[in-house]
């Protein structure tokens, strides 16, 4: 349940999570049986919510899904997969405009490897080095997301995000105790990231 790439919400129950195909078509069913359904698909990673046009049949509902998910989510990801042209191979490397100051690419220019092979090894480094901050600003984020959505008028919510950006896991957890299961559980889940110590 933890690793779904979509979750989908009927007011505070959670009855679908899986890859969004089944998602949608669980969804669809659900709101085919209940017209009146109150129903929210979540991106199971970043707890972004995910429209969903569910006019039409199933068939039709899943036709209309690659449009959405067949499209590459960054450009950088357009760029990776374009056809290559001839010479030399790319490897994966994308060509971008850098600004700098003279002092920076005279720097740069006196590194092993040249200005090029310079930055790389200063942006794996910073991401090193960043990692575990990302990894809790990340968690913090979609927990934020999915509360704002989901928890928004239940008690303690304003003091549970504040718990959540202070980092205090235990002031958290007592905060949203009474809330329903699978929102709570939900919650935790995409929190836990954001309260590990190990990074």
């Amino acid at each position: 349940m933890s690793d779904a790439a979509y979750v989908a919400f009927e007011e505070d129950r959670r009855f679908a999570s899986g890859e969004l195909r089944d998602v949608a078509r669980a969804a669809k069913q659900m709101l085919d049986r209940r017209k009146d359904a109150a129903i929210l698909v979540f991106d199971g990673r970043t707890s972004a919510p995910v429209d969903i046009d569910f006019r039409g049949s199933v068939d039709d509902v899943l036709a209309r899904l690659p449009a959405m998910t067949a499209a590459p989510a960054r450009a950088d990801d357009a760029e990776q997969i374009a056809p290559r042209g001839p010479g030399r191979p790319k490897l994966g490397v994308v060509a971008r405009e850098v600004t700098l100051l003279p002092r920076h690419w005279d720097w740069l220019s006196r590194q092993k490897g040249g200005a090029s092979v310079a930055i790389r090894r200063l942006v794996e480094d910073a991401r090193r080095a960043g990692e575990g901050r990302d990894r809790v600003r990340l968690a913090q984020d979609s927990a934020y997301r999915f509360m704002s959505a989901m928890a928004g008028n239940r008690p303690h919510y304003e003091e549970a995000i504040r718990a959540l950006f202070a980092n205090d896991a235990a002031r958290f957890r007592e905060l949203i105790a009474e809330w329903p299961a699978d929102v709570r559980d939900h919650i935790a889940q995409r929190a836990e990231q954001a309260f590990r110590r190990d990074a």
